[in-house]
């Protein structure tokens, strides 16, 4: 996880709230395409969450909220409004990797700063900040494999095909899986992050392949893959990546689920927004300080959930809805390293 710095280690690095503080009220607009999680409610209240934590900075942030299941000239339209309404900035989970260029080329001719979180995209008139998804799919994939010690039959549970993260984790776990040959991908289906939809897909993978050793399955569909998982009796017969939400994570402890989770945490669109303000008060990023599959991107550590820790995250969860997804955020001071 994230650590907040102590006001004595932000002194010490000559960091103060003064340091921030500006007049003009930074308007910010967000778009967000998908609202089939509540993952996707938590990302967007971290993000005002932030901003208003901002104001204890001296620096006032408006952020203005275009959400919906739209496709992608859906938020196409999103990034027009934005850029009529004359935002400082604009943060977007992108549903394409390259539908938005030409839109943010017209953003980037307004002087207007694009942010992109948990998609990347090609533009190379936008930033990425955010988890690298290939890698959060590569690490709970070599999880799989260890748990399974490099053997068995394995199926895997996507989201939404086409999806630029989505994409990104299917290459993740098939690159690791390509390292065991005695492992054997048996089938693939596509639940769209839908708890439902991945109980479904789950029974019918049991019903068609008996002999199933491991689960790759993403976020909110793990909870209703081991939902089928339970239900067929197979729960100390099989190893599953898991969720991170509350209300699973529960059932996890409770029934001794062999799992673990990597953490795409809903705190991204914090982090950027973080980052976004810090260059919008004109501060340069360091040389060096992007990469990615675009070379625009920054990448922000992945938390990792698994039996060792999952007490821990349990206790931190206490008090909080059970859809509450584990999380983490660039603070402000942390988002400060990546500039000059």
């Amino acid at each position: 996880m994230f650590k907040v710095l102590t006001a004595a280690i932000m002194l010490a690095a000559g960091v103060s709230a003064g340091a921030y503080a500006q007049e003009k009220t930074l308007k910010i607009g967000l778009s967000n395409g998908f609202v089939g999680s509540e993952w996707r409610t938590q990302m967007i209240e971290e993000a005002q969450a932030a901003a208003a934590a901002w104001a204890e900075k001296g620096v006032k942030v408006e952020v203005v909220v275009q959400s919906g299941n739209v496709d992608v000239q859906g938020q196409i339209g999103h990034i027009r409004n934005f850029i009529n309404q004359g935002v400082d900035a604009i943060l977007i989970n992108p549903g394409s990797p390259t539908a938005f260029d030409p839109v943010f080329k017209q953003a980037k001719a307004r002087n207007i700063l694009v942010v992109a979180t948990d998609a990347e995209v090609s533009s190379k008139d936008a930033i990425y900040v955010g988890i690298d998804q290939k890698a959060w799919a590569a690490q709970s994939a070599q999880w799989l494999a260890d748990a399974l010690e490099g053997k068995g039959n394995v199926v895997a549970i996507n989201g939404i095909a086409g999806n630029p993260a989505n994409e990104a984790r299917v290459a993740g776990y098939k690159e690791v899986f390509a390292k065991y040959p005695d492992i054997k991908v048996l089938n693939e289906a596509n639940a769209s992050w839908d708890q439902a939809q991945g109980q479904q897909a789950m029974q019918n993978l049991l019903a068609t392949y008996p002999g199933i050793n491991g689960v790759w399955v993403q976020d909110g569909m793990a909870d209703g893959a081991w939902r089928a998982i339970e239900a067929a009796g197979k729960v100390k017969d099989i190893a599953a990546t898991g969720e991170i939400r509350k209300d699973f994570m529960s059932r996890w402890d409770a029934e001794k689920f062999n799992s673990a989770a990597s953490v795409n945490p809903p705190g991204v669109m914090a982090s950027a927004l973080n980052v976004a303000v810090l260059k919008l008060q004109g501060k340069e990023f360091k040389d060096g300080i992007f990469g990615g599959t675009y070379g625009n991107a920054i990448y922000i550590p992945i938390p990792f959930v698994s039996g060792d820790n999952l007490s821990e995250n349990l206790k931190n969860a206490e008090g909080k809805p059970g859809y509450w997804s584990v999380t983490a955020t660039v603070s402000p001071e942390q988002a400060a390293e990546f500039f000059k």
